[in-house]
């Protein structure tokens, strides 16, 4: 009876929405070069509604079903630099466009990012952002969310070698399960570490925004957003396949088509990935590889325009990984550069990892407001088909089994997002959004650590028995916003906004011990072990903005955000005490900036500066020899520094960027337990992040023949990372160092060929690293051909 008034009361917005506002104003156009040719197959856009075209072989477009208003036109073709371009639709509508690109090789792009849930030119966001495009995406070579280190001031990611990520931007770090850097993929939070796909493949863009942004995205944003959007399907139809091959047995092969199935209704996308790797490590213990891994994967679009106003998107995406090896682990530093890419473990830990994402939405733009509605299912199932070596060594001291079937170890998550905001057209000095967003998680987990006839040496006072750890999690929780920007004039306007959140976490514990032989487990303390707590939090934000001239824009703004609240055992140990509930984590963020547009779009200088506070710090520790985490609020920290971004046209065809950042982050207070007594660390540096991060990339590319369509290329990159630790003592720590990445080759309309190299001068660098000594190495020198295709 629910859905079927949710059903009636749908299909009733629906009637209303399209007889409340017909649309009957056409905008005309061409889009040429800069000899005033035209260009054939340009993407015509109007920011922010479901209207878009393809420029024709005149180059003409037309876009009907306009009203009366402002807005914001986007266009972008093969070869040009992309632009935005404002434009008023009057009554009787109005002066067909001539629209000029120019080349590429002489101006940058003009960007349009979604960071404040609409779209508009990054340049115009008051806060720090960074935006990948596809081409810049292309050019970085950046195959998984971890390679946009550096490239993004103040950004660090790495894992320990199983494909989980850990991200810092400006000494804020994810560390737990709860990130504190949440990623987005279209519109969808990925809800943890295990429920989202790192790798990159068919994107259209990618945006980073720097410091908390609690008040449009809530939770576990409180050190910003990685905002990724994936290419969808227009009344263009379009492929690409890909293929690249790598010393180390490296390979990947991705391929994908976009086309209308019924033109300017349905359509249709698909791409696919595949990716496999011999593996870098060497295992001592049997003399074999040791982190051979593959993965496939897929992104899978339906999208179906039902009338000028109203989009129905389907889009479905997997990824299925395997790796044979997935803790890549020396036992300490020492032995990681002593002995750089070896292990002597006598357990693999074969990990099957299967992610599942999906969403439908649903779009309206509307004359008087826009309204969006996005529901996502996302499941992880993560399981060890071996078990893990938990010392890391060649003796039967422990290891980690998780493989107890489908029903366990399956994190599964379905999220609601409702939004409402003003129409693109809206001619108003004020312009808002505002919505509601509901999620539910379930998390069945359930580990084995069994402790061998050599436990005695990783510090266990008993051999041969199993400590067998079960949770069940239920975590529930929503959230409503507002935010607004009022225009003071053409030179000034603020932005103001709130969002309150509320999540309840319930989890029982079954914690049992069974001896080697004996068939069940010989007690438990079920009852002893359950919990559960509420949280909330407020997010506002305030932001002024300045702009003394068209191409300038100062601002200083104010954000919160904050990391969710949580239960955790205190101990491995079945006889400890109830659940721990550690409280949200918070953090508090003032900065200032200047962003400018110089010498015709030649030019891109932007600047911020910013201070934050952390309080209630949750600080996971892993517990060894169990492999327990347990997290408290055991602090408060500072941090403060500067971004700073740099890109350039120097001549035609000779573009430089340079990204530097600078973060001194500290604990206020810190105070850890161990082995009965306290530990004050105060003044230690926070981990994960290093001090300076540094990237400098140039290339440069020319035409060999009069047409411009074919071109060779040479780039360099030179990344510079500062000192870094990685454990909350402050006792591994990497020293600063540089990696040099290198690409050449050639580009024509349909197809490119390029060789590639990274880490050119083989440095043997900590990526990772647990606090308790073991330490994973980034990736050695690697080098390979990319040969690319499009229709």
């Amino acid at each position: 009876m629910m859905y079927r008034k949710i059903f009636h009361l749908l299909a009733s917005m629906f009637i209303c929405f399209t007889v409340f506002g017909q649309h009957n104003i056409t905008l005309t156009g061409r889009v040429l070069d800069t000899r005033s040719k035209p260009v054939t197959g340009a993407s015509v856009f109007v920011l922010n509604t479901n209207l878009a075209t393809i420029s024709d072989a005149a180059g003409g477009f037309q876009i009907r079903n306009l009203t009366e208003g402002d807005y914001t036109i986007a266009v972008t073709a093969l070869g040009f630099a992309s632009i935005n371009e404002k434009v008023h639709i009057a009554k009787t509508g109005s002066t067909p466009l001539a629209l000029t690109l120019m080349d590429a090789a002489n101006q940058l792009d003009a960007v349009v990012v979604s960071a404040e849930k609409k779209e508009e030119n990054v340049q115009n966001v008051p806060f720090s952002i960074s935006a990948l495009t596809a081409k810049n995406i292309q050019e970085y070579r950046l195959w998984n969310t971890k390679d946009i280190t550096a490239i993004v001031p103040n950004l660090y990611a790495g894992n320990p070698g199983d494909g989980r990520n850990v991200t810092s931007i400006r000494g804020i770090t994810s560390s737990s399960y709860d990130p504190a850097v949440t990623t987005y993929i279209d519109g969808v939070n990925q809800f943890t570490l295990d429920t989202y796909i790192p790798q990159l493949f068919d994107v259209e863009r990618i945006e980073v925004l720097r410091g908390p942004q609690g008040t449009l995205y809530g939770r576990n944003a409180m050190g910003g957003v990685v905002n990724i959007i994936t290419k969808q399907p227009t009344n263009n139809t379009d492929g690409f396949a890909e293929i690249s091959e790598g010393n180390y047995g490296e390979q990947r092969y991705t391929l994908g088509i976009r086309t209308p199935i019924v033109k300017n209704k349905l359509f249709f996308g698909a791409s696919g990935l595949y990716e496999g790797l011999d593996g870098y490590y060497t295992n001592d213990f049997n003399n074999t590889k040791f982190d051979k891994q593959h993965s496939v994967g897929g992104n899978y679009y339906l999208k179906y325009l039902a009338s000028a106003k109203w989009a129905i998107t389907l889009n479905v995406k997997h990824l299925a990984a395997r790796n044979y090896g997935s803790f890549t682990l020396a036992g300490s530093k020492d032995d990681a550069f002593a002995t750089p890419f070896h292990v002597d473990q006598n357990a693999i830990a074969k990990l099957v990892d299967n992610t599942f994402n999906s969403s439908l939405s649903v779009n309206y733009a509307g004359d008087k407001f826009n309204f969006s509605s996005q529901t996502a299912y996302q499941s992880n199932y993560r399981y060890y088909a071996t078990p893990i070596d938990g010392d890391f060594a060649p003796i039967d001291g422990v290891t980690v089994i998780n493989n107890y079937g489908n029903k366990w170890n399956n994190v599964k998550v379905v999220t609601q997002e409702f939004k409402f905001s003003s129409p693109a057209s809206n001619a108003s000095p004020f312009k808002w959004t505002a919505g509601a967003y509901f999620f539910y998680q379930d998390v069945p987990n359930k580990q084995a650590t069994h402790f061998g006839k050599d436990a005695q040496y990783v510090g266990s006072p008993q051999t041969n028995y199993a400590i067998i750890n079960t949770t069940t999690g239920k975590n529930a929780g929503m959230a409503v916003y507002a935010q607004g920007i009022y225009q003071l004039g053409k030179m000034a306007d603020i932005t103001g906004g709130i969002r309150y959140d509320y999540q309840h976490s319930k989890e029982e514990v079954l914690g049992e011990y069974q001896p080697d032989g004996s068939p069940t487990p010989i007690f438990d303390t079920q009852s002893d072990t359950s919990g559960s707590a509420s949280y909330s939090a407020f997010s506002p934000m305030v932001s002024i903005a300045l702009h003394p001239t068209t191409n300038t824009n100062l601002y200083g703004t104010y954000s919160r955000g904050y990391r969710t609240g949580g239960l955790t055992q205190l101990s491995a140990d079945p006889s400890q005490p109830p659940l721990y509930a550690y409280k949200p984590e918070y953090s508090n963020n003032f900065e200032v900036g200047i962003k400018n547009t110089l010498l015709e779009n030649k030019l891109k200088l932007n600047i911020a500066l910013f201070y934050t506070t952390i309080t209630n710090a949750q600080v996971p520790t892993l517990v060894l020899p169990s492999a327990i985490t347990i997290t408290k609020n055991a602090g408060g920290l500072t941090s403060k520094g500067i971004d700073a971004e740099l890109a350039a046209t120097v001549v035609k065809g000779l573009e430089a960027t340079y990204n530097f950042g600078y973060t001194h982050a500290r604990y206020t207070t810190l105070k850890l337990s161990s082995n009965g007594s306290e530990e004050d660390l105060a003044g230690n540096h926070q981990v994960f992040t290093p001090d300076v991060t540094s990237m400098l990339a140039l290339q440069y590319s020319f035409a060999v023949d009069q047409s411009q369509a074919v071109k060779l290329f040479v780039r360099g990159e030179w990344m510079y990372l500062g000192q870094e630790y990685f454990d909350l003592a402050n006792s591994i720590r990497q020293a600063p160092y540089h990696l040099l990445n290198t690409s050449a080759g050639l580009t024509t309309k349909h197809v490119d060929v390029i060789l590639w190299g990274r880490n050119l001068g083989d440095t043997k660098y900590i990526s990772y690293a647990y606090d308790f000594g073991a330490v994973h190495l980034g990736n050695p020198k690697t080098y390979g051909i990319t040969v690319r295709g499009r229709l």
